[in-house]
């Protein structure tokens, strides 16, 4: 009987345990919560311009997005829209620029950039087709501004597609516009022949 009566006391003061033990938890939060600081763009006393937050210091770059070549990152040189890639040109870059134009420029453009994707056919969106003349010649620094912040119905892609990666949709691009407009005196023998032999 009398061990019965041991736990039970000792189930109370167990419970009563925990209650300042609760309480206590419960204070931190508070605390730890609702601790001083100060919220953004709060006036403090501590600085002499009176503001909490301090703006960057002068040259300050984000890590991450340090952009050493401007051309790259920006399609502009010298304040003009680039005329040339600010990177290699190569079948690896070809290769990269016909998948991200197929996944995301085909369904609009199509897949030779002629205007006729998916969307066109299945809306009444007029879709401009890469081969016009307008497009062939405009420099290619606007192919990546328009990729970068779209323009009319088209998307923004500057947040879906890297900067290299833009550079690589716009090569394919002007191969595409080669494909459909080259010179013929540009091709090699063997080449024409095989164009004028249909092969």
């Amino acid at each position: 009987m009398a061990h019965v009566r041991t736990n039970r006391i000792t189930s109370r003061l167990l419970r009563l345990a925990w209650l300042p033990l609760c309480v206590f938890l419960a204070a931190c939060h508070v605390d730890m919560y609702d601790q001083p600081r100060y919220e953004p763009n709060e006036v403090s006393t501590f600085f002499d311009d009176g503001r909490a937050v301090q703006p960057p210091v002068p040259n300050t770059v984000a890590i991450g997005r340090y952009e050493e070549n401007s051309a790259l990152y920006s399609g502009v040189v010298g304040g003009e829209l680039a005329t040339d890639l600010p990177i290699e040109l190569n079948a690896e870059l070809l290769e990269r620029g016909q998948k991200l134009f197929n996944a995301y420029c085909a369904p609009c453009h199509g897949m030779t950039g002629d205007g006729n994707g998916v969307i066109a056919y299945r809306g009444p969106i007029a879709v401009p087709s890469l081969h016009n003349d307008r497009l062939r010649t405009v420099a290619l620094g606007y192919y990546f501004d328009v990729i970068t912040n779209g323009v009319g119905r088209m998307y923004p892609y500057g947040s879906r597609i890297e900067a290299p990666d833009r550079w690589a949709v716009i090569a394919y691009v002007r191969a595409l516009q080669l494909s459909q407009n080259a010179p013929a005196d540009a091709l090699s023998a063997d080449d024409r022949t095989r164009l004028g032999s249909g092969e």
